[in-house]
């Protein structure tokens, strides 16, 4: 899978991606990241990319021109792109868009500066998201953990293909615990079933543990997960849990 960034800054995805699971998908061959400056379609001996804003206000604004330059050559090369820009009045990003991501061949992600964006540049993307109610100096670091999230979804990235699978949010639900040796520190004890051996009696304790940590942390999501009958019975069982004990 191949992951593009048209940027001002290139230098700045370097690093993230260089080194643990992520280095080792790029050596393998099985993603491709790179960054393409956007200057490099910017006319003249200075390169101008931005612009003061028609009727006036602060800060510059990304010209349109050389991002449709940029656009128009990076689609002609190779298998056609779906391409992402990045704004804070784009789509919230979730789990689940990352994994219909996942599903593409070619990710272009137009990171904007400054300001903002000449408005026309939306016209030239398939989708626009955003990581959450906030501001960022510039759509790179959004673009980054993005490509990360993605990535990590792409077959033969992460060493167990169940990894992905019981992640957080990948059912719509938020992850169960996890514990390692010891099986006692500090006066605290692992689970016993965790220790038993029986698959079944751990595949329902981590399925209740789920739905307990989601009904505390997160009970909006419970709103549109899959759940099915003994889901919705233990639910009762943990609400009447946590209203027993004041929670």
């Amino acid at each position: 899978m191949i992951f593009e960034l048209l940027t001002l800054f290139p230098a700045m995805s370097t690093s993230p991606f260089a080194d643990s699971i992520l280095g080792k998908a790029v050596d393998k061959g099985l993603i491709d990241i790179c960054a393409h400056n956007l200057r490099d379609w910017a006319e003249g001996r200075h390169q101008v990319t931005d612009d003061t804003p028609y009727g006036g206000g602060d800060g510059m604004v990304l010209k349109p021109e050389p991002v449709a330059r940029a656009l128009d050559e990076l689609r002609s090369r190779g298998p056609r792109p779906r391409v992402l820009l990045m704004t804070p009045q784009g789509v919230p990003f979730r789990q689940q868009q990352a994994q219909q991501l996942a599903k593409e061949e070619r990710l272009i992600f137009v990171c904007g500066r400054y300001e903002g964006f000449d408005e026309r540049i939306r016209t030239m993307v398939d989708d626009e998201f955003s990581l959450g109610d906030f501001v960022l100096t510039g759509g790179e670091l959004a673009a980054m953990v993005m490509i990360d999230a993605v990535a990590r979804l792409v077959p033969g990235v992460l060493g167990s293909s169940g990894s992905a699978v019981s992640d957080s949010h990948a059912d719509g639900l938020l992850e169960h615990p996890h514990y390692t040796r010891p099986a006692l520190y500090r006066d605290m004890a692992v689970p016993e079933v965790l220790l038993s051996g029986n698959h079944g009696a751990i595949a329902s304790w981590r399925r209740r543990e789920q739905l307990r940590r989601t009904l505390q942390r997160r009970p909006d999501l419970l709103e549109g997960a899959e759940l099915s009958k003994q889901d919705r019975r233990w639910l009762e069982e943990l609400r009447e849990e946590l209203t027993g004990g004041g929670l």
